[in-house]
């Protein structure tokens, strides 16, 4: 009689397919925030003197310290990746909660931002379209619209941090198994690099 393999049930792995999936979520976000840059380009270059008016009001200290932090962050999220590589499950477990406290110092940051924003009267509300004509609206929309939807992004991505940190606390990821923990790692960067264009549009204008 000839010998036959079993096959595997359920438990086969398919890790290239996985980072290929995330690749094309990430080109998805990608083509996402590439339309609403070439609208920023198009209404900067018909409303410039009043794009840089209103931007003489964004708070350059607060954006500054927030690219250091999302830069920072992705250090700490290469360290975590490279630390569960090698098998030290405790320090990217470390690498992790501190790429996840500087998410949420990014968010609390930007709250107080906004906050300061809205408060001098800078909203997207009736009175701020009204100068629409002049662009300022339309800068207040576009500010408030992109660096809100990139907030969004940070949020989700502290999420899938900390479902990481608990996965490897729970022995779901080692150094044999680590995909999830990477394809993470990619959506934190990719949301660090949009910042990185986000920033000079907004705060270095003026």
């Amino acid at each position: 009689m000839g010998h036959y393999k079993i096959p595997n049930s359920g438990h086969n792995r398919d890790d290239e397919g996985s980072k290929m999936g995330m690749w094309l979520f990430l080109f998805t976000e990608i083509l996402l925030f590439g339309g609403l840059f070439l609208v920023y380009a198009m209404y900067r270059y018909l409303y410039f003197d009043a794009f840089k008016i209103v931007s003489e009001h964004m708070d350059i200290k607060l954006g500054a310290i927030n690219t250091v932090i999302l830069i920072t962050s992705s250090l700490t999220v290469a360290l975590s990746i490279t630390a569960i590589k090698k098998g030290h499950k405790d320090f990217a477990i470390f690498f992790l909660f501190i790429t996840i406290i500087l998410a949420w110092g990014f968010v609390i940051n930007k709250y107080f931002e906004w906050s300061a924003h809205i408060h001098h009267g800078l909203f997207m509300g009736k009175e701020a379209f009204n100068n629409l004509a002049q662009g300022e609206g339309m800068f207040l929309f576009l500010y408030y619209f992109m660096t809100g939807l990139h907030g969004v992004h940070v949020l989700v991505g502290a999420i899938l941090l900390m479902v990481v940190a608990f996965r490897i606390m729970s022995n779901h990821q080692n150094e044999t198994k680590y995909t999830f923990h990477e394809n993470s790692g990619l959506y934190w960067h990719l949301v660090d690099l949009i910042w990185i264009y986000l920033f000079p549009l907004f705060y270095l204008l003026h």
